[in-house]
């Protein structure tokens, strides 16, 4: 797949977004974009990309858009609204969607965007922005092979860990167990490292010995020096991944089972939200654990 002829969309320019768009202009892409707030694409229009006045129009100046908005009403929004890609829709347009969204809603806009000739691909990421601003995402693909390969070349400079898991709405069902995993192994290291300061022991250094061993990983790496140093600047904000695992359960109550481990996790990132702090970092549900076990740990947590 030559690059130089293509023409790529993006529609949704926030903390995730952006970076990815501008991987692919700077990777040599013609790119467009559309955002709700026109002024959030200033950064990457002074780089080079261009404006489209509404995804309808976006629509029909590229041959693949891609669509990473906040919620699934979002998404049908954008490509199905008033204004939506698919009334700028053309034979062969590629559409995928990095957005974190309802899998069976998914598959419903696949099928929508197919009467009008649209190739779909649920394309949802996991990394954070740190992820995102260093190429290093991993993409989780629905979708017919042949698509994602044609796209492999532009996932590249967005992920590093391309995977195609299996017709559309595999993606975000991948996801959500990403989701799941992520949301419980945050739990298990504000209480580990809140345990080890309640006994009085260097929490710091329990760290760096379970860095070692069979309970390393990037969470108790990553979001664990988040937890020791009281950081919950966003990566990934709670209110967003409060949705993410709201959409996970839903999908499992549909079909009768019960996650107790993520609907524990899934209540700790709701309480966030609820007191003020869905802006922070996820990792910040230690704050909610530790106000639960009455340990003075962080600065005072609104009831």
């Amino acid at each position: 797949m030559s690059q130089s002829p293509l023409k790529v969309g993006y529609i949704g320019l926030g903390l995730m977004g952006m970076p990815m768009a501008s991987h692919l202009l700077s990777a040599g892409w013609e790119v467009r974009v559309w955002s709700r707030r026109p002024e959030a694409a200033d950064p990457i229009l002074s780089k080079g990309a261009q404006w489209a006045d509404s995804p309808a129009t976006l629509a029909q100046q590229v041959d693949v858009l891609f669509t990473n908005v906040s919620d699934t009403p979002d998404v049908e929004s954008v490509l199905l609204g008033e204004q939506g890609v698919i009334h700028g829709a053309h034979d062969g347009l590629i559409v995928v969607d990095n957005s974190t969204i309802c899998a069976d809603t998914t598959r419903e806009i696949a099928a929508k965007l197919a009467e009008r000739g649209v190739e779909f691909v649920d394309a949802p990421v996991s990394g954070g922005d740190v992820g995102a601003q260093a190429g290093t995402l991993s993409i989780m693909c629905g979708g017919k092979a042949a698509v994602i390969e044609r796209l492999r070349p532009m996932l590249e400079v967005m992920g590093s860990s391309i995977v195609h898991i299996g017709d559309v709405g595999a993606g975000q069902v991948c996801k959500a167990c990403n989701q799941i995993l992520v949301a419980q192994q945050m739990a298990a290291v504000g209480e580990s490292m809140m345990l080890a300061k309640a006994m009085g022991v260097d929490a710091a250094k329990v760290r760096e010995a379970l860095l070692g061993g069979f309970a390393q990983s990037r969470i108790l790496d990553i979001h664990g020096q988040r937890v020791l140093d009281q950081t919950f600047e966003p990566g990934f904000k709670a209110r967003l991944h409060n949705k993410d695992m709201g959409l996970a359960l839903g999908s499992a109550r549909e079909r009768e089972l019960t996650l107790p481990g993520a609907e524990l996790a899934a209540q700790h990132l709701r309480r966030m939200v609820e007191v003020g702090l869905g802006d922070q970092d996820s990792s910040g549900m230690c704050q909610i654990i530790a106000r639960d076990s009455h340990f003075d740990w962080f600065d005072d947590v609104s009831h």
